[in-house]
């Protein structure tokens, strides 16, 4: 059986989005980040990454975590990759060119991507957008992204989805990545191949109910 820890404002969002396409079964522990509490060793305090139990699973103190079986992983695109290969069916790769591919967006949005998209979303909910300092940060961010999202692009000029011509795992990692940079307009702006793209992830059933019960959860 597999389960999945971490509530869903955090990259847990990436595997629920993935076992929910796939339709597969799975337990979802919805353990929070600790820093959320005024006292995560309280025993009022609900199931926390400083929990005991939650610290056997992954001593990092870290979400998402991810048991089947016996395996256990702790990253959330090591997570989301691996779960479209053993149960995705065409959710994952058909072959060793498409798995390289996939391998490939989900390395870009790992180390391209999400690093500038979250310093736009923390610093617009930190509310320093309108500060200079802000200002100067976006600025940097935004110009940081351009070079991977003019990447993207160009790919999804003739391209519908990233690999195989299907929605697969790669799709998910990437948009999960860039969902971040969403609320600043302008970084996405230039890009309409990576918008219209978006769009499209984004009105996925297993997207939307991922959404719904993100927006449920405690803020």
């Amino acid at each position: 059986m597999i389960t999945l820890y971490g509530c869903l404002r955090s990259r847990a969002s990436r595997p629920w989005w993935l076992l929910t396409e796939a339709g597969v079964d799975f337990t979802h522990e919805p353990v929070i980040q600790a820093y959320r509490l005024p006292d995560p060793a309280s025993a009022q305090a609900p199931f926390n990454t400083a929990s005991p139990a939650f610290l056997k699973v992954n001593p990092l103190g870290q979400i998402p975590a991810l048991v089947d079986g016996g395996l256990v992983l702790t990253e959330s695109l090591a997570m989301t990759l691996y779960l479209g290969r053993r149960y995705g069916g065409d959710l994952g790769p058909r072959d060793l060119s498409e798995e390289g591919e996939a391998l490939q967006w989900a390395f870009l949005a790992g180390t391209g991507v999400e690093a500038p998209a979250l310093d736009l979303l923390f610093t617009h909910m930190r509310g320093e957008a309108t500060t200079d300092a802000g200002k100067a940060r976006m600025a940097a961010s935004t110009e940081a992204l351009a070079r991977p999202l003019a990447r993207i692009d160009a790919h999804l000029t003739g391209h519908e989805w990233l690999v195989g011509g299907r929605f697969t795992t790669a799709d998910i990692a990437l948009a999960e990545c860039l969902r971040y940079a969403q609320g600043h307009a302008p970084a996405l702006a230039p890009f309409d191949m990576v918008r219209d793209w978006m769009a499209r992830c984004q009105a996925r059933p297993a997207f939307q109910a991922m959404m719904r019960a993100r927006e449920a959860e405690p803020v």
